[in-house]
């Protein structure tokens, strides 16, 4: 009862918050409100401050003054232009996760208690906060043996204002499912518990150092791609120090052309470095926007900030891949299957309605850069799709989808004639064939030929326990012997070639 008046004393408090900056209850949007309704958002509008702003740029003001939880609210609610409009997705997508630093005692403080040591034992420099974010904030420090970091420290007692938020926030949004068929079909309750557990992990700094570690070792294979070390002695659940990188952000386009960078080659790189993790590895940065990437002195492209990341499984892996060869090689119908198959739409519909809404999709994006294709319509039409065939959000691809949209969007402002379909082409092209192709097959062969080898030591167990068996049913079967003199049985042959079969069986079972 206790946490049910104070969760909607929570929920009163953003209200009131959002009143005033006119983001309840928007003047653009009242008319289509009822009667009750317009009354009171006329009457929340009394004294708010929205002059000259757009309603997703008062949103966002509101978000910002109500703290931390609310910040990732409004940066996952931009991920989905489907349920709150475009113009109002892309005002959140510019929410800036930068807020008032706290002090550079309260940071030492946290150093000390990390690690029992003061933050002038530990290191040769600390400097004042550089930059702080609604969770944590960084300072750039100095190892005793030279090297240059970046300390990463959360916010004082940001797990608990974050745990009260999120349960506010799930208080909420079970309420509105319960009363709004469409806003179940979006299933806010799931999409409010994926965002919270993108929250936990943000809020462990040992899962961001084992993610930049994991990265670092999927790609390491990449020399043009650069992760930073992780400094293992000195991070612990509420401090992370990171190898420090000097370059140029991605996003200042003026000092990318002073220092000669091929803008296409690097806009490309972005998009196919995002597929081969998302593919090849499953694991994949979910946080690509132009603040987390950087133009190192060697021209490699250096991503920073693990604290979201995203994991496919095989299946989900195997399904984006397919799902996107299939719009490349336009071939919608099996691009449909794909969806039935992985459960996206049910057997309820038609596949081939289903392929004839994605082919409406898909067309006209063909032979067309990404200057002359407004992605906003396309991406309209896509979700009406999914409304017309009742598609639910599948809460494991949210991360996905949300850092796909920010790789779109970085590729484009590198290069506005990027041709997305065409730069995506050769990384799934190559996944497809490693995974569904003739190499795909022998290494499929090659791992049955394994279990068969494991396996062949246990058959002649498999034969005598099979010959038991066949023994015992033969002694039991009086009726049979009765009726019928019996013949010599070679009981261990016919086991020998029921455990042949079986064996057979298990390998083509591994082969499908």
């Amino acid at each position: 009862m206790f946490n049910f008046l104070v969760d909607y004393a929570r929920l009163a408090r953003a209200g009131w918050t959002l009143t005033r900056h006119d983001a309840l209850i928007p003047r653009e949007y009242a008319h289509l409100a009822p009667g009750p309704v317009r009354a009171l958002g006329a009457v929340t509008r009394l004294g708010a401050h929205s002059k000259g702003k757009r309603p997703g740029e008062r949103l966002a003001s509101a978000f910002e003054k109500l703290g931390p939880a609310y910040v990732k609210l409004g940066q996952f609610m931009a991920t989905r232009p489907d349920i709150i409009g475009f113009e109002l997705a892309a005002d959140l997508g510019r929410l800036q996760d930068k807020m008032p630093p706290f002090s550079d005692a309260a940071a030492r403080k946290e150093v000390e208690a990390a690690f029992g040591k003061s933050a002038d034992d530990l290191f040769a420099e600390f400097s004042p906060p550089i930059a702080a974010a609604s969770i944590a904030q960084a300072h750039r420090a100095k190892l005793h043996d030279g090297r240059v970091v970046a300390v990463k420290i959360l916010r004082p007692k940001i797990e608990r204002i974050a745990q009260n938020e999120f349960r506010a926030f799930s208080r909420a949004a079970r309420a509105i499912e319960a009363v709004s068929k469409t806003a179940r079909r979006m299933e806010p309750v799931r999409f409010i518990e994926t965002l919270k557990d993108s929250a936990a992990i943000e809020l462990d700094l040992r899962m961001e150092a084992g993610a930049a570690s994991e990265l670092a070792e999927n790609l390491k294979s990449e020399a043009d791609i650069r992760i930073p070390e992780v400094i293992w002695p000195l991070s612990a659940r509420r401090v992370l120090t990171i190898e420090w990188i000097d370059g140029t952000p991605i996003g200042d386009i003026k000092a990318l052309d002073e220092r000669g960078v091929d803008r296409k080659a690097l806009a490309q790189l972005v998009i196919s470095i995002f597929l081969k993790q998302a593919l090849h590895t499953g694991f994949f940065h979910a946080d690509m926007h132009q603040g987390n990437l950087i133009i190192d002195m060697q021209g490699r492209l250096a991503m920073v900030d693990f604290g979201i990341m995203g994991r496919l499984d095989e299946e989900a892996r195997h399904t984006f891949a397919e799902i996107i060869y299939g719009f490349i090689t336009r071939n919608y119908r099996r691009t449909a299957e794909v969806h039935f198959s992985a459960g996206y739409v049910t057997d309820a519909h038609s596949v081939e309605a289903f392929a004839q809404a994605l082919r409406a999709v898909g067309e006209p994006l063909f032979g067309k850069n990404a200057a002359n294709v407004d992605m906003s319509r396309v991406l309209q039409q896509l979700f009406d799709v999914t409304a017309l065939f009742d598609m639910h959000l599948r809460p494991e691809l949210l991360l996905l989808q949300r850092t796909m949209v920010t790789v779109e969007g970085v590729a484009r402002m590198l290069d506005p004639e990027i041709d997305m379909w065409e730069a995506a082409t050769p990384t799934v092209r190559s996944y497809i064939n490693d995974m569904i192709g003739p190499k795909a097959h022998a290494e499929k062969l090659k791992s049955a030929a394994l279990k068969a080898l494991e396996i062949a030591p246990q058959l002649p167990k498999y034969v005598e326990d099979m010959g038991k068996a066949a023994e015992k049913i033969v002694a039991n079967d009086a009726h049979i012997q009765a009726a019928r003199r019996p013949r010599p049985t070679n009981l261990g042959g016919i086991a020998l070639i029921i455990g042949t079969l079986a064996l057979t069986l298990a390998i083509f079972l591994i082969l499908r």
